[in-house]
């Protein structure tokens, strides 16, 4: 046997990578991250590529053999074919956004007079609180949607901020 002075580290990055973008992919699949989950699945699973490349290069041989098995290369091929059609975009609305999305867009279409009764608080502050924002208020009647435009990222941001309830 050949030994690597690489092979006591590689394989413990893979496995600790692996375990990581588990547990936060499983917790964002639930909706049940929070904290720095989804930016530790985004940017350490950078780790596990890495680490999985040179368990590769490290396991050549034994790699290239699944190549040549029947079972190894159904399986590698059904995951490729698994990832080539998720290349297409979704169909209609039925599952491609949360399913808090559509009253958030619902609030967000709300007018600022509206916006303000249901945080509890005047027309008057509700617009400071958005111009505090940044935002240009040339109406009563206009929306969050107006104002930051059609995305929910923008709109959920604007929202929390101007419906936070200030800390006692």
């Amino acid at each position: 046997m050949n030994f690597n002075p690489h092979r006591p580290w590689i394989t413990p990055v893979v496995i600790g990578a692996f375990f990581l973008s588990a547990v936060t992919g499983v917790l964002m699949f639930f909706h049940l991250d929070s904290g720095l989950n989804k930016t530790a699945h985004e940017w350490l699973s950078w780790a596990m590529v890495i680490g999985v490349a040179l368990h590769v290069l490290l396991n050549m041989p034994a790699f290239k053999r699944y190549f040549t098995q029947t079972p190894g290369r159904v399986i590698m091929g059904a995951f490729a074919l698994v990832l080539a059609l998720s290349f297409i975009p979704a169909s209609g609305g039925g599952g491609s956004e949360p399913g808090f999305a559509p009253p958030v867009r619902a609030l967000a279409k709300a007018p600022i007079t509206v916006l303000a009764q249901v945080a509890g608080t005047s027309t008057e502050d509700m617009k400071a609180k958005l111009q505090a924002q940044g935002l240009t208020i040339t109406s009563d009647q206009q929306s969050v949607a107006d104002l930051v435009g059609g995305d929910l990222k923008a709109q959920i941001g604007t929202m929390t901020k101007v419906l936070a309830q200030p800390k006692s």
